[in-house]
């Protein structure tokens, strides 16, 4: 049985662990390395069990300890050659990968990783290059889509293609205007290189989703511009709207920022 637990979303820090019987991949590793331990030892996880690194991006938010965690455990990380070398160019990292555990990841090529297959799709994010993933095991597709400026229509296509779906909800609107923000970096986040706000989230969502679709998780709230009873709200009022109703025709839950979820059973 495929398990699915998030060990932090958000700026502090973000790490997703997939795991199936006998393999295991993180997805990000912005985490620190201690903390990591200590919630792998609290869910009885053998850190030995991961065989697999895969990187989203660059920032130091998604990568924190992946060169430390690469190095201690002799673990390959799977990303595409711009955002190896962006790591390598990030002074956040005091470790580097080093070479022989660098291994490349090409958009819409799938490629076998164990017990996963995962295929990597380009997603609009001011770092170096984003990549979602669709990662299928044991017959289920799940997909990581965090670090959103806009949803594209390869966006659509991946959220249509979920069993179960990790997606960016990172602001209200409203919070991050009136909030205390300067105006360049509001601009960013608004923008289509930026993140994805509630509101964008629930309708590409409630637009794109399918019957096959089993659980969302929303990732990478902001602190200071959202809230999680806000995103939930909003995103179940918007779905409602098209007939959707959380909790009947699909899960919807929150991840938080800086603490590790429960342990999510995906059948």
């Amino acid at each position: 049985m495929l398990k699915f637990i998030s060990f932090g979303s958000g700026s502090s820090g973000n790490c997703y662990y997939l795991a199936t019987a006998t393999d295991g991949l993180m997805i990000d590793i912005g985490v620190g390395i201690r903390a990591l331990k200590k919630h792998c030892r609290d869910f009885g996880i053998q850190l030995s069990s991961i065989h697999k690194l895969l990187i989203t991006h660059d920032h130091a938010d998604h990568i924190k300890s992946v060169g430390s965690f690469s190095y201690e455990y002799g673990v390959p990380v799977y990303t595409t050659e711009l955002i190896h070398n962006g790591i390598n160019q990030n002074y956040c990292i005091t470790r580097k990968v080093a070479f022989d555990k660098k291994m490349l990841v090409e958009p819409y090529k799938p490629l076998k990783l164990g017990d996963f297959t995962v295929e990597a799709f380009p997603v609009p994010h001011d770092a170096s290059e984003n990549m979602g993933y669709e990662i299928q095991a044991e017959g289920v597709t799940f997909v990581m889509i965090t670090d959103i400026g806009a949803v594209t229509n390869e966006i659509k296509e991946r959220i249509s293609h979920a069993n179960y779906l990790v997606i960016e909800a990172n602001h209200d609107v409203e919070m991050l205007m009136s909030g205390p923000y300067p105006e360049y970096l509001k601009k960013r986040i608004l923008g289509g290189s930026g993140h994805l706000s509630n509101e964008e989230c629930a309708h590409a969502l409630a637009e794109n989703m399918t019957e096959k679709l089993k659980h969302v998780w929303l990732c990478h709230l902001s602190e200071e511009n959202n809230h999680p009873e806000l995103a939930r709200k909003t995103v179940e009022t918007i779905m409602r709207s098209y007939g959707i109703i959380a909790g009947k025709d699909v899960q919807l839950d929150v991840l938080r920022r800086t603490m590790p979820s429960e342990v999510y059973e995906l059948i």
